[in-house]
């Protein structure tokens, strides 16, 4: 008898284009065990299936590229356990797979906001990355938690912000940049940090702090009820 997660790869084989995987290569994406499913397709197939907790991690088992994006989107996140986050980070092996789970299923754990901060002191590239990639979708999409919820975030975007690895950098500024777009509190506070890290003599927090300034100088946000 053939197990769904089977039918499922090859579902997601079947929706697969060489094209796209020789562009994964271009934007950074190792194209390693990838069948070229675009994430549209992914969002549409998961849809489809449901959420299933089981089937998830049977699909991140498979170690396929696709697979493990579609599984962050059929988990259910109440069910998502520490021991189960701390395990799949140690998988991630691109930007899009440490970004798709932190946005589809992680930032959704009641342990998010600890996690977060806990993974920014791991030393491989995308497991670090994970925690500031965490902290961005957790200021993009949790509308309920507190400014100090996320004001404690600033003195880790501050100490890692001398980390130029290009997929730390990149996450750092992320988070700094999605913060201060919550609010305009946090706004006017972001760019306070920002010119903090300005000051560092590192050019990559530099880098981090100027991108950073540019975009929160120049965007207005609305005033919330």
């Amino acid at each position: 008898m053939i197990k769904q997660n089977e039918i499922i790869l090859k579902k997601l084989k079947s929706l697969g284009n060489a094209t796209n995987i020789k562009g994964m290569a271009r934007f950074g994406i190792k194209p390693n065990n990838a069948y070229g499913v675009l994430i549209p397709n992914l969002r549409k197939f998961a849809k489809e299936i449901g959420k299933d907790h089981v089937l998830a991690q049977q699909l991140w088992d498979s170690k396929i590229h696709e697979a493990k994006i579609l599984a962050s989107m059929i988990d259910k996140a109440d069910l998502v356990t520490k021991k189960q986050a701390d395990q799949w980070i140690k998988d991630f092996d691109s930007w899009d797979i440490c970004d798709q789970v932190c946005l589809n299923l992680f930032n959704k754990t009641l342990f998010a906001f600890e996690k977060a901060a806990i993974w920014t002191k791991k030393k491989a590239e995308f497991e670090k990355r994970a925690g500031f990639a965490l902290m961005a979708c957790l200021a993009w999409q949790d509308k309920r938690s507190s400014d100090e919820k996320f004001l404690n975030f600033f003195p880790l975007i501050k100490k890692h912000s001398i980390d130029g690895r290009n997929f730390v950098k990149k996450a750092v500024n992320w988070a700094l940049r999605q913060i201060g777009k919550r609010n305009n509190d946090l706004r006017i506070k972001a760019i306070k940090l920002a010119m903090e890290i300005q000051k560092i003599d590192s050019k990559t927090a530099k880098w981090i702090a100027s991108d950073a300034i540019k975009e929160l100088t120049k965007i207005k946000i609305k005033k919330t009820n």
